[in-house]
């Protein structure tokens, strides 16, 4: 009887710690940290990169959307009205629609500015998908002038907060 129950023990550890070795595997760490710096945007249909430094003494926020997903569009709507109250911020809006058509008629319909969103129409099978980070979720960046990433996934209120 004892025999037994040493076993059982012996088992019940052992298929912990192997069970906590394969946790630890599956959740992958972000690749982008704040202090990290952010990588260079090269959209599929553009011949120039879109230089994230360019906000002099101030931020760039970089925020990352779809139409299909309401949460991130809700939230990119919102970030965009509120960047237009500052000037020491710019912002770039990337979306990841399929369609062009899509995208420009939700970029009219949320009443953002044309000339702050682009849309990278390879969708997730873009190297910017992979390079943000985005296979777990859509994101935001603040970026500052020197290209080093300062906030992430920022609200309304943290950016009205940060920029005060």
């Amino acid at each position: 009887m004892i025999k037994s129950v040493k076993w059982f023990f012996v088992v019940l550890v052992l298929g912990s710690l192997i069970s906590l070795s394969f946790s630890k595997e599956s959740v992958p760490a972000e690749k982008l940290k704040l202090g990290d710096k952010a990588p260079q945007l090269m959209l599929c249909d553009s011949v120039q990169l879109l230089n994230l430094h360019d906000a002099r003494e101030g931020y760039t926020l970089l925020s990352f959307w779809a139409s299909y997903d309401a949460a991130s569009r809700e939230k990119n709507a919102a970030l965009a009205h509120l960047a237009d109250k500052y000037s020491q911020i710019k912002l770039i809006s990337v979306s990841f629609d399929r369609y062009a058509s899509v995208f420009n008629a939700t970029v009219k319909q949320d009443g953002l500015a044309k000339t702050d969103c682009y849309v990278e129409t390879d969708g997730s099978d873009s190297e910017i998908f992979r390079a943000y980070d985005l296979e777990r979720g859509f994101k935001n960046y603040l970026i500052d002038s020197r290209g080093v990433i300062v906030a992430k996934n920022v609200t309304t209120s943290e950016l009205a907060s940060f920029l005060n």
